[in-house]
């Protein structure tokens, strides 16, 4: 028998696209047990609060308000409140390609086996391709260049939040998400694989279970502006806190975290507008001391099973 799905939207300054994302998973044939909004916007436009206000009353959606804004929080406080044994993360600006929570449902319920399934993204630059994962990089970068626009289901070691779908109780066993990736959080969801298979979890990806991303410019974690020309650590902190967690040695993080900085200021970009790289370097460098304190306090923020919202 397939396993029920709780769909979790973590949503932050979205307003029409975010009712048109509802609409269209509200609309598919094989639905969700229940979808769960959990909002981070501190004020929508009075025709996405009606409409939330609207759904949220006759049952369709659950409409949860948080006040400071954080994915990585707000996904772990969606996987608390989940009432299904399988969760599936969506991003707030998508439109699904097929059944798409019926299709990683069946992967779970085929392959009991497998700790998270992640779905077909197609970006709008892209167009799905059967095409294998390139499997050319190792280490920390593992599957740092998957095709995830392709159509081939296959084993994967990374993962993209936008189409993820979980074992509740499974991801609960290791913590969920870590808190500490804030900003752009940027490689969240890779230290979530590699925590995942590190506790012997299987993941898999969906050829079949897509989404067309939208990439709407306003709201979501492109709020924290242009990394480009940026002095903000925001933009680079997770990478750093990422290796430094994850990498087999000291030797190891230094390196990757020294090319790192390099190669973000080494772009087209800033090869046309050098007075830029000055400012970059100091947002690199001040991510890389900031990740250094972080990875000296640890983990923080990760969910158990026991400490499930009331």
């Amino acid at each position: 028998m397939p396993l029920d799905v709780s769909i979790v939207i973590p949503t932050l300054g979205r307003d029409a696209v975010l009712v048109e994302t509802i609409d269209s998973l509200l609309g598919l044939t094989s639905p969700a047990a229940e979808i769960l909004i959990v909002d981070q916007t501190p004020e929508h436009d009075q025709p996405t609060s009606e409409k939330l206000t609207y759904w949220d009353f006759r049952g369709d959606i659950r409409w949860i308000r948080l006040a400071e804004p954080s994915i990585t929080r707000s996904m772990n406080y969606g996987l608390r409140e989940a009432i299904s044994p399988l969760v599936l993360f969506l991003d707030d600006d998508l439109r699904p390609r097929g059944e798409l929570v019926s299709v990683h449902s069946h992967a779970h319920t085929q392959r009991p086996h497998l700790w998270a399934t992640v779905g077909q993204v197609i970006q709008p630059w892209q167009e799905p391709q059967a095409i294998a994962a390139p499997r050319v990089l190792r280490g920390l970068r593992l599957d740092e260049d998957f095709p995830f626009h392709s159509t081939s289901d296959m084993e994967v070691h990374n993962v993209m939040a936008g189409n993820l779908c979980v074992h509740r109780e499974r991801a609960l066993s290791i913590g969920g998400f870590d808190e500490n990736f804030q900003g752009a959080a940027y490689r969240f969801e890779t230290e979530f694989a590699r925590r995942l298979e590190k506790a012997g979890g299987a993941l898999r990806f969906l050829g079949t279970a897509g989404i067309d991303h939208l990439r709407v410019e306003k709201g979501g974690t492109r709020i924290a502006g242009d990394h480009l020309t940026s002095a903000s650590p925001r933009h680079g902190i997770g990478d750093h806190y990422y290796a430094m967690l994850h990498a087999e040695s000291a030797a190891e993080a230094a390196t990757y975290c020294a090319r790192r900085i390099f190669r973000e200021v080494r772009t087209r970009f800033h090869l046309t507008h050098p007075w830029w790289i000055p400012v970059k370097l100091l947002g690199e460098v001040r991510a890389y001391l900031a990740a250094r304190r972080l990875a000296s306090q640890g983990p923080v923020g990760r969910v158990s099973q026991t400490n499930r919202q009331k």
